[in-house]
C-alpha cells in the first residue's frame, strides 16, 4: 500500500492537484505497476490529464534513465504513422530520401507513451501487436527483422470494447495493452478538487502576468462545483485563464461565471449518469440533434420569409443569418422568364423549402453540420475545431473524408 507521504510527493513533483479518492487510487496503481514491465492501458474522457501516468511508471521504472518518447497517435496522418513508429528504408515511399529509425528504435530501452491508441489504423495495429508479443519489428521497406526491448503505456478516452465489436480495433491488441489498467475519473467525480485547481490556474495567469488573482464567491464556488465540466481539467483551465484576462472585477460572483459556461440546462442534461454510456456519447449525440433541430427550423422559416419578401417586392429589413444547413441555392428552381408567370415561381419556390423542411434528419446530417459548424468557428483549423468537439484530429479528418467535407466547406 502506498503511503500518504509518498502520494504527496509525488503530485508536488508532478503538479497534480487533487485528494479525490479515485485519483489517488489511479495513482498508486501506476506506482505499483512501475516496477514491472507490464503493458499499462490508462483511459479516461478527454481532458483528464491521462498524460501524466505514463511520465509517473517511467520515472519510478527501471527504465528511468533510458528514452521517454511521447507519441500522439491521433495526430499523426495514417500514410506515415507505420514510418513513425516503425522507421523507413531509403525509396521505401515517395519523399523517403533517406533511411530512418522509428520510436520503438529510438526509445529502445525506454518507454513509449502512445497516446490515443484507438486511433491507430488496423495495419499498424498488427505491427503493434507484434512488437508487445515478441519485441519485433521491420521498417516500412525493410525484410530486416529487428529487435527492441520497449514499455509501452497506452492512452485513450475511446470505448475500445465498442471498437472492436465494430471491427475498428483488434480484440488481442487490447487485452495486450489492457494487461493492467488505470481509469482517471472525470472531474465531476472529483468535486472536491474543482475549487483547488481552479485557485491553481488563476494564480497561474496572475503570476505570469503581474496582476491580482481573481476569487471567486461562495455562489460563484458553488456554481463551479456543480457544473458538469465535459471539458475535464482542460475546460476548468480555459475557463479560468479567460475570467483572469477579461474581467475588471477580481471577485467573481456566479453572474460573472455563468457567463463563461455553456448553458446550465445542457449541462444538466449531459449529467445525467445513469442514462449515459461511460464516455458520454449518447447524450451528446441526443444534445446535439436537439440543437441543429431548433437552428434548422429557424433558418428556414427566415428563408421562407426573405424568399416570400423577394418575390413581393419587399425589402429585407436585415439579412438573415446564413442558413448551413442544406444547398439551398442548388435545389431552387430557375426563375420564370415571363413575369406573369412569377406567381407559379413562388409556388415552386414553396414547394422547395417545404421539401427541405420535410426531410428526416439523419445520424450523418447531424455528425455533418456538428464538424462543419466547429470547422467555422475556428476558422477552418483542424486541430482547434477537434479540440471544440473532443476528439482526436484523426478522427475529425476520418469523420470528414466519411461525410464529404472537406476544410474549405462554407
Amino acid at each position: 500500500m502506498t503511503s500518504t507521504t509518498d502520494l504527496f510527493s509525488l503530485k508536488q513533483r508532478f503538479g497534480i492537484i487533487g485528494n479525490a479518492e479515485a485519483l489517488n487510487t489511479a495513482l498508486e496503481t501506476a506506482l505499483r505497476v512501475a516496477a514491472t514491465d507490464l503493458s499499462v492501458l490508462v483511459t479516461g474522457e478527454s481532458g483528464v490529464g491521462k498524460e501524466f501516468f505514463p511520465q509517473v511508471i517511467h520515472s519510478h521504472s527501471s527504465r528511468k534513465h533510458k528514452k521517454y518518447i511521447a507519441v500522439n497517435c491521433g495526430a499523426i496522418p495514417e500514410g506515415t504513422i507505420d514510418s513513425e513508429l516503425f522507421g523507413h528504408e531509403k525509396g521505401s515511399f515517395t519523399g523517403a530520401i533517406d533511411s530512418r529509425k522509428g520510436y520503438f528504435e529510438e526509445a529502445d530501452g525506454g518507454t513509449i507513451f502512445l497516446d490515443e491508441v484507438g486511433e491507430l489504423p488496423l495495419s499498424t495495429q498488427v505491427r503493434l501487436l507484434r512488437v508487445l508479443q515478441t519485441g519485433e519489428f521491420m521498417r516500412v521497406g525493410s525484410a530486416k527483422v529487428q529487435k527492441t526491448d520497449v514499455r509501452v503505456v497506452a492512452a485513450t478516452n475511446n470505448d475500445l470494447l465498442r471498437a472492436i465489436a465494430e471491427g475498428r480495433f483488434r480484440e488481442d491488441l487490447y487485452y495486450r495493452l489492457n494487461t493492467v489498467p488505470i481509469v482517471v475519473p472525470p472531474l465531476r467525480e472529483r468535486k472536491g478538487d474543482i475549487y483547488l485547481l481552479f485557485r491553481k490556474f488563476a494564480s497561474d495567469v496572475a503570476t505570469q502576468y503581474k496582476m491580482p488573482s481573481i476569487t471567486l464567491d461562495e455562489g460563484a464556488i458553488a456554481l463551479l462545483e456543480s457544473y458538469h465540466w465535459r471539458g475535464n481539467i482542460r475546460q476548468l483551465k480555459n475557463v479560468a485563464e479567460q475570467i483572469s484576462a477579461v474581467e475588471q472585477s477580481r471577485v467573481i460572483t456566479s453572474e460573472i461565471l455563468r457567463r463563461y459556461l455553456p448553458t446550465e440546462s445542457y449541462s444538466m442534461r449531459l449529467s445525467g449518469d445513469a442514462q449515459r454510456d461511460s464516455m458520454g456519447d449518447m447524450a451528446t449525440e441526443r444534445e446535439l440533434l436537439y440543437k441543429i433541430l431548433f437552428d434548422m427550423r429557424n433558418d428556414i422559416n427566415d428563408l421562407k420569409r426573405m424568399m416570400r419578401e423577394a418575390i413581393e417586392g419587399v425589402p429585407t429589413p436585415s439579412p438573415a443569418p446564413t442558413t448551413h444547413r442544406a444547398d439551398v441555392v442548388g435545389l431552387l428552381p430557375e426563375p420564370r422568364e415571363m413575369s406573369h408567370d412569377r406567381y407559379s415561381y413562388e409556388e415552386d419556390l414553396v414547394e422547395v423549402v417545404d421539401d427541405i423542411t420535410s426531410r428526416e434528419l439523419t445520424k450523418e446530417d447531424v455528425q455533418r453540420e456538428q464538424i462543419v459548424e466547429a470547422l467555422r468557428r475556428n476558422n477552418y483549423r483542424r486541430k482547434d475545431a477537434a479540440r471544440d468537439l473532443f476528439i482526436s484530429e484523426r478522427t475529425l479528418y476520418r469523420r470528414m473524408k466519411a461525410l464529404g467535407i472537406d476544410d474549405n466547406t462554407k
